[in-house]
């Protein structure tokens, strides 16, 4: 089982989800987070005062699946979340040791 997670443009974020929808991805915890990466943030006008925006406005996605679906959840958000320009994000995939549904103690897959 597999953990993948991705850093997306806020904007993105419905129309990942139906993607991820649509080849059987159903779970998915979604957090509002800023941050920066080679974007490194940008100036602001405001009241006559510029100021520094150095974190920008993401979401973030976290989606447990198994070993099979990893390299099309890759490609799903990838081709869906891409607007070919600075700060569309990162995907980051770890291993995942136990998954356990709290409501059924199932165990493993079974409890993705």
């Amino acid at each position: 089982m597999k953990l993948v997670t991705a850093i997306i443009k806020p904007f993105q974020l419905d129309a990942v989800r139906e993607a991820l929808s649509e080849i059987g991805v159903h779970g998915m915890t979604v957090s509002e987070v800023k941050g920066f990466g080679r974007q490194r943030g940008h100036t602001e006008l405001y009241r006559g005062a510029e100021y520094v925006v150095d974190f920008l406005p993401k979401s973030k996605l976290e989606l447990a699946i198994t070993d099979e679906q990893v390299d099309q959840v890759i490609d799903v958000i990838c081709h869906t979340a891409s607007t070919g320009k600075i700060g569309d994000g990162k995907i980051f995939v770890t291993s995942l040791e136990q998954v356990v549904r709290i409501r059924t103690g199932e165990q493993g897959e079974q409890a993705v």
